[in-house]
């Protein structure tokens, strides 16, 4: 945790910030271990004091480390006032994602500072570059979800609905060690499979359907998210020409894929492959984007993303095609980006499954 506020002092002190409070909870768990829901940190150069109140004190004492901590229980806008005072600071950035308007009309009328100045996706841009420890716990949430593909696999059956498949799968999942869904988990099947967020609904599986399943799990607070698409009985010749279509994308991106490539590049390479072959207009979103304390943070593996690929980020591959009327087909793995290229940290199969 040391090494990872005095990279936040690194860029404090490049941007003039005298102090920084972080709100958001992912970012106050990365720089502190702190899992609970009520805890703030205040970074200056000198200090970390980690701001709690008496449900969390003994939690905060166990889980964080390097941190002064500081009891606020009653009004917390009064009590940080207070400390701003005794640390002398005069000049507070804050997470501008993070801190709604109401708080912030509330700090300005009570702190008694010299400036109140918004800062942007200060910690977020840390977290993009995983530690090894970090890509451990991811590992182990693909695991589970690839586990989970497995079981899938003898469950589906035709008359089973798209719910029924989530709600096992999750079941599943949680016995194997996962904390919690990575999200509302994507079961689309025949037609609806044309919806790239597709939500399980009542729809029962019938022969003949490609069945779109993506999901993940949490652990140790990191996630996983995979996508697979599956057959339920033998699928019109149209459905197999679209899934070779959007594995061979998939797996171009894989081959191709490496540090240093913009994030446009990126997407370049599987959205050229399904665009030659006829489905530009198929293709409607990014493909993909980062994971870690989040479903989705940084980069943006997108053909509007600002973002540069770098070794240590993990991010998904997950090219589609959507055919309203039809169908759809999306693959999806979870890689970690090195300077070579990449780490498929996904091991369920790919190749169309006709169940």
């Amino acid at each position: 945790m040391e090494k990872r506020i005095n990279k936040l002092r690194e860029k404090l002190n490049e941007k003039d910030i005298e102090a920084f409070l972080v709100t958001k909870k992912e970012n106050v768990r990365y720089l502190s271990q702190f899992t609970g829901t009520a805890g703030k940190l205040l970074i200056t150069q000198s200090d970390s004091v980690f701001i709690t109140d008496f449900r969390y004190l003994e939690q905060a004492a166990e889980q964080t480390d390097g941190c002064v901590i500081e009891e606020i229980s009653s009004n917390f806008i009064d009590g940080f006032a207070e400390l701003l005072k005794r640390k002398n600071v005069r000049n507070l950035s804050f997470e501008s994602q993070d801190l709604n308007f109401k708080t912030y009309q509330k700090f300005n009328e009570k702190l008694e500072l010299d400036s109140l100045n918004p800062v942007e996706s200060m910690v977020e841009k840390l977290r993009m570059i995983k530690d090894q420890n970090e890509i451990n716990k991811i590992k182990k949430a693909v695991e589970i979800a690839d586990q989970g593909f497995q079981f899938l696999l003898d469950f589906i059956e035709p008359g089973k609905t798209e719910k029924e498949i989530s709600l096992e799968l999750e079941f599943f999942m949680k016995r194997k060690g996962g904390e919690a869904n990575a999200f509302d988990f994507i079961t689309a099947s025949g037609k609806r499979g044309a919806l790239p967020h597709g939500v399980a609904s009542t729809k029962k599986i019938e022969k003949g359907d490609l069945v779109t399943i993506d999901f993940g799990t949490v652990f140790q607070g990191y996630h996983s998210d995979i996508t697979r698409t599956i057959a339920v009985g033998e699928p019109s010749q149209k459905l197999k020409e679209i899934y070779e279509i959007v594995l061979r994308a998939q797996q171009k991106v894989i081959a191709e894929i490496k540090a240093g490539m913009s994030c446009v590049e990126a997407d370049k390479i599987a959205r050229d492959l399904i665009a030659e072959a006829g489905y530009k207009d198929n293709f409607g979103h990014g493909l993909g984007h980062g994971i870690g304390l989040e479903i989705h943070e940084g980069p943006r593996v997108s053909y509007t993303s600002d973002d540069k690929l770098k070794t240590g980020m993990v991010v998904t591959d997950e090219p589609g095609i959507y055919v309203s009327g039809l169908g759809g087909v999306r693959i999806e793995d979870d890689l970690l980006i090195t300077e070579e290229g990449c780490e498929v940290l996904n091991s369920a199969p790919k190749e169309l499954i006709i169940l």
